[in-house]
């Protein structure tokens, strides 16, 4: 069911979604933009562009592409209001913990974790000297139910990404920036299906036997599917408008009901 956005809901704002060419990082960018944002964000490729999107060509794993996505925020559009951290994913092998090399494990930090640290140190402090922002982390419920056939190394750098959430949020209140996490079970994206064929491709069998491992794992998810991205991308810019102002420090869990414990 489509719910009906306020087109002037972050009017004059400006936000930053990183990784916002694919799957849920398209999804939040057309969030914001049909809320009336400017919306900047980068990618290492930019194959289909989003009319009113100022695209930046970096590769937020690096330091460099960190910066010059921060530099041309700042140039562009004389400052960020709101971050929404999205990039993410995991390209390391099936196989369980052995079958990852130090490269594997450098790799889910860089994409996981330091891209937003990253962003965040370059871009974080614009918005205490405004005295106001909002961030927004979207980590994983894997940092609490870790699937170890493919994904340690991506579970690992998502429960650190948690809890440099929680730690900043604490430094960051009391000087008018919000931060929150956004913690997504198995979302349905392009992804999903990249790492269903890598399941298949280790193991045999089926796509759908592959999807069935994934829920086997997981415990199954009580709505009987993923979520879709523009559940999640609402959720994101829930938590980043105005109307939020109260949520601070806080992780919100959409899941499907995946995780049963409290």
């Amino acid at each position: 069911m489509s719910v009906a956005v306020d087109p002037a809901e972050f009017a004059g704002k400006r936000v930053l979604v990183s990784g916002g060419t694919k799957g849920l990082g398209r999804a939040t960018v057309e969030r914001f933009l049909a809320g009336g944002a400017r919306v900047i964000t980068a990618a290492r490729a930019i194959a289909d562009p989003i009319a009113g999107v100022d695209y930046v060509r970096a590769d937020l794993t690096t330091a460099d592409g960190g910066e010059a996505l921060a530099s041309a925020a700042l140039d562009r559009l004389g400052g960020i209001d709101i971050l929404a951290h999205v990039v993410g994913g995991s390209a390391s092998p099936a196989g369980g913990f052995a079958a990852l090399t130090d490269d594997h494990w450098l790799a889910e930090l860089n994409l996981n974790l330091l891209a937003t640290v990253r962003l965040d140190r370059l871009l974080i402090p614009q918005m205490i000297a405004r005295g106001g922002g909002a961030v927004v982390h979207v980590t994983s419920i894997q940092a609490v139910l870790p699937l170890p056939e493919s994904t340690t190394a991506y579970a690992a750098a998502k429960a650190a990404l948690r809890t440099y959430s929680k730690s900043i949020s604490k430094e960051l209140g009391p000087k008018g920036v919000r931060v929150n996490a956004v913690s997504p079970g198995w979302i349905m994206t392009e992804a999903t299906g990249d790492f269903l064929g890598k399941l298949q491709a280790a193991n045999g069998g089926t796509i759908e036997g592959a999807r069935q491992s994934v829920l086997d794992a997981l415990g199954g998810i009580s709505i009987g599917r993923g979520a879709e991205p523009g559940e999640v991308a609402d959720l994101i810019a829930y938590l980043a408008a105005d109307r939020a102002a109260a949520i601070h420090g806080a992780e919100f869990v959409i899941d499907g009901g995946t995780v049963s414990t409290v």
